[in-house]
């Protein structure tokens, strides 16, 4: 399968040039439309052979010793440093996928971590302002790492780790008033949101899904969801038990919300990311019945059927809510 990537280089060398690469596309799209392989299938690349993992196994092998080699401090910034270096080669000149996700979590959490260990290397934090202070600072360095990473690789799950460090650098600053503690769900659904709003940019860049930009989105659904989710379940109630029809009835809804949602930006995280708040909900709720023994099963049985049903017919089913919105809100989805 030729990739972006693979194009761009091709133009870059003389071999093509725009309008035979567009030409390309084209005629690529069209066969993979005629044989069902279709540009909302979400397709991303994760892995291109077994080199792949090699490659992870040995990185993960070396950086965890310079780690454990140097101590907390000198020995994170070492490994810090080795995966930039790992990276300039099996990044940039390799292109390997897998590889490139690991090293890239590897650098800014090793820097996250250094960054904890010279900010407070021998006490803990203790308390929920103390607690976000010492959040605070490592999180903005991961941010400012990621966006460095980002200027030099283009990882596409780059943006999203570099936003994950934001959203928790703000979330932080927030937590150290201690007044703000008791709203920190909405706030956190509000910051959920801004993250899906921003993949939704993203999305909107790239409707075909032929590009990077569709893998930075990507990544950044699967960011935005549980951080909408878990809160959302936790202020309906549901993750403490002792569940009742009410409450049961408000996640059945929020999950047919979620799959409307999913079906028109034909993302599936949001779906994924709830699944198992709405098993183990509805398994306690048969539970707490007098269903102990086979609840869960009944539970899992009955939404893996729907999800199963829902993934053979999703494009109909797509299509179907895509004839009730407006063509301009249309065109900012997929095709």
């Amino acid at each position: 399968m030729i990739s972006e990537d693979n194009i761009q280089s091709a133009i870059s060398a003389g071999i093509l040039d725009e309008a035979t690469a567009n030409a390309l596309k084209a005629h690529t799209n069209a066969d993979n439309s005629a044989s069902g392989d279709v540009a909302d299938e979400e397709h991303f690349r994760l892995i291109s052979g077994f080199n792949d993992i090699f490659v992870v196994i040995a990185s993960v092998l070396l950086l965890s010793s310079l780690s454990w080699i140097g101590g907390a401090k000198l020995g994170s910034l070492l490994a810090a440093t080795a995966a930039w270096g790992l990276a300039e080669f099996f990044v940039l000149k390799r292109r390997m996928a897998l590889p490139a996700i690991v090293l890239l979590l590897a650098f800014v959490g090793y820097l996250l971590i250094a960054t904890k260990g010279f900010i407070s290397p021998t006490s803990a934090a203790s308390g929920a302002s103390d607690v976000a202070q010492f959040l605070i600072i490592p999180s903005t360095v991961a941010a400012l790492a990621a966006w460095l990473h980002w200027l030099r690789f283009k990882v596409p799950i780059t943006v999203a780790a570099g936003t994950a460090a934001l959203v928790a650098t703000v979330l932080a600053s927030l937590m150290s008033f201690e007044s703000i503690t008791p709203y920190l769900a909405p706030l956190a659904i509000t910051a959920g949101l801004a993250v899906f709003a921003f993949a939704m940019r993203w999305d909107s860049k790239d409707t075909q899904r032929q590009t990077r930009k569709s893998d930075v989105a990507f990544w950044l659904h699967l960011l935005a969801a549980p951080i909408i989710i878990h809160p959302v379940f936790e202020l309906i109630g549901v993750l403490h038990g002792n569940i009742n029809l009410v409450q049961a009835s408000l996640v059945f809804v929020l999950y047919i919300v979620i799959a409307v949602i999913s079906l028109l930006i034909d993302r599936r995280a949001l779906m994924v990311s709830a699944l198992g708040y709405v098993v183990y909900v509805f398994s306690t709720l048969l539970s707490d019945m007098g269903h102990v023994g086979i609840g869960f099963a009944v539970t899992a049985f009955t939404i893996g059927s729907a999800l199963l049903l829902l993934s053979a017919f999703w494009h109909k089913c797509r299509g179907g809510l895509l004839g009730l919105v407006s063509a301009k809100l249309k065109g900012y989805l997929p095709n």
